[in-house]
């Protein structure tokens, strides 16, 4: 097994795996042996096998970890990363290594938490937990806060370090409270802050950009408890803070908290408002109802109007519920707690009316059974088949009405981005093959259809849409185009099994610019005049590498 140097070179590694990539590619019988070794998806295959499967530089990449020790790739690039915390000056290591352990709204940067790649560094430079109080406070070593608090009882409530947080605020918002190993540290520590003095409320201001460290939002507070309840979802700590005399409505807790929902309940049980806190929305976007009954439960307004976007859109939990197709017995337990079928939303379509347009029948049953039943328009007729996937009574009308869907609504014509984003890829091949605008614009984001289907890396119909029209210079609501969507969601693969190398392909097929290496930084390719990153499947498809393997 080839051994890594002392000081490994991320971009020299990334040098390696292209390298074999290409003599792979080259059907080099050396190559070829290595990812028969090393990939379990290989072994025991004939060259021809080996050849036939088409590997790509992931698999490449997933060869040189494993030739080196390393389970992944990303397990490699995780130990070279802690090893460059060992290098250099101790100050800068150390703001370095907090960095890694916290969100941007802590550290004032567009930059996401590395955690595992910071609790590997503790293994590698051990140094960094020495005697630092605010290293102590990220990875709980509650020895050196006892060190610290010994020397200055007054530290437990002061703001201080490379990011000025309060001694818990730095302990509750630190994201190795993820790693089953960290949280009993962290607990203990926790409650020696506690027992010596340390304000259960205590919070910052958020400083994700456009804020900063030194400017910090104070309208957005973001307290202890929010660190335990809402970024780590520990049920544990949640209730160590609440006990301490944490106040529940702090603003964003109950919010967050939904994804765990035993920490939902410790809040409710202490006096957390769902009123006023945009949770009752929030539930609405899980897909099991558990989250809405509870915040019912405990008082939530089934008529509740928004907080702001993205729920404005829709108006009434009742009305969001049902654009979001959420399921019957969400809609069931709205109705049980209050909510009025009759409401509308601001373009004045009926709650029946629209869950006849999004294809849910069996809620405009429930729905009418309330009360709440009307005739539709021939024109929602038509959007109803549509919607439904029902082609053949979708022409029949369309034969009548060869108007449609030209006629149709604004609030209408954004059918076709949201059934992207349900991934209802049936309906959407209904609705393009009978002439709907493919540019339309919608979803929580206001984005394209073909902005949705890159987002969803849901290759085979991305190639549909472009071949159907769609651009890859269609914009979105957060003012960037399809480049965008790729690039964001490649990296941080927002669905399951979603294929983005293969919406890539599909985009190049159908006019997307030719990239370049960015010269300035490996990470980086320039396309249309713009440098973006994109994970190193769809970069090397940018790049050309699966055209041109002797490059």
């Amino acid at each position: 097994m080839p051994q890594l140097p002392d000081q490994p070179n991320s971009d020299h590694l990334k040098k390696q795996a292209k390298d074999l990539l290409r003599s792979y590619r080259n059907g080099d019988p050396d190559a070829l042996a290595r990812f028969g070794r090393a990939l379990p998806s290989a072994r025991n295959l004939s060259r021809a096998d080996i050849i036939s499967r088409g590997f790509r530089l992931h698999d490449a990449q997933s060869c040189i970890a494993r030739e080196y020790g390393f389970a992944s790739w990303d397990e490699l690039a995780i130990h070279v990363e802690a090893q460059s915390l060992a290098r250099g000056d101790r100050a800068g290591r150390l703001r370095a290594w907090l960095a890694l352990a916290y969100g941007g709204d802590v550290t004032g940067s567009l930059s996401p938490a590395r955690p595992r790649v910071a609790a590997r560094a503790l293994m590698d430079a051990r140094d960094l937990a020495a005697d630092d109080a605010y290293v102590a406070c990220a990875a709980g070593n509650e020895g050196v806060l006892r060190q610290t608090v010994a020397v200055d009882p007054g530290w437990v409530n002061r703001p201080g370090g490379p990011f000025k947080l309060p001694p818990l605020v730095a302990l509750t918002h630190s994201r190795l409270g993820q790693f089953p190993e960290f949280r009993d540290r962290l607990y203990r520590s926790a409650q020696f802050l506690l027992q010596a003095g340390a304000d259960p409320d205590q919070a910052i201001g958020n400083r994700f950009p456009p804020a900063s460290v030194e400017k910090p939002d104070e309208k957005a507070p973001l307290s202890a408890l929010y660190g335990a309840a809402g970024v780590n979802r520990d049920p544990a700590l949640t209730k160590l803070l609440l006990d301490a005399g944490a106040d529940p409505n702090d603003g964003e807790s109950l919010y967050h908290a939904l994804e765990n929902l035993d920490c939902a309940r410790l809040l409710l049980s202490r006096g957390a408002h769902v009123s006023g806190t945009n949770a009752l929305h929030r539930s609405l976007d899980m897909a099991d109802p558990a989250a809405l009954e509870l915040l019912l439960a405990h008082g939530g307004d089934p008529n509740e109007p928004p907080g702001g976007p993205p729920t404005s859109d829709w108006g009434a939990p009742l009305l969001r519920g049902v654009a979001l197709r959420r399921s019957p017995r969400h809609i069931q337990a709205m109705l049980a707690a209050g909510a009025d079928p009759s409401v509308r939303t601001p373009a004045g379509i009926s709650a029946y009316r629209l869950a006849q347009q999004v294809g849910m029948p069996e809620v405009a049953g429930i729905l009418g059974a309330a009360g709440a039943a009307e005739p539709l328009s021939e024109e929602e007729e038509f959007v109803a088949a549509c919607a439904r996937g029902d082609a053949a009574e979708a022409r029949r009308i369309q034969a009548r009405r060869p108007d449609l869907p030209g006629s149709l609504t604004a609030a209408q014509l954004r059918l076709l981005p949201d059934t992207v984003a349900w991934g209802s890829s049936a309906a959407v091949r209904v609705m393009v093959a009978l002439g709907w605008p493919i540019a339309t614009r919608g979803g929580d984001w206001k984005a394209s259809a073909l902005n949705l289907a890159v987002f969803r890396g849901d290759a085979s119909l991305t190639e549909f849409l472009l071949a159907h029209g769609a651009s890859w210079r269609e914009e979105h609501g957060h003012g960037d185009d399809v480049t965008g969507t790729l690039s964001w969601a490649s990296i941080n693969e927002p669905v399951e099994g979603g294929d983005w190398a293969g919406c890539a392909q599909a985009l190049v097929a159908h006019g997307l610019p030719a990239a370049a290496p960015d010269p300035a930084d490996v990470e980086t390719v320039v396309m249309d005049g713009r440098r973006g990153r994109f994970s190193p499947d769809v970069a090397e498809v940018l790049l050309g590498a699966a055209k041109t393997p002797d490059d």
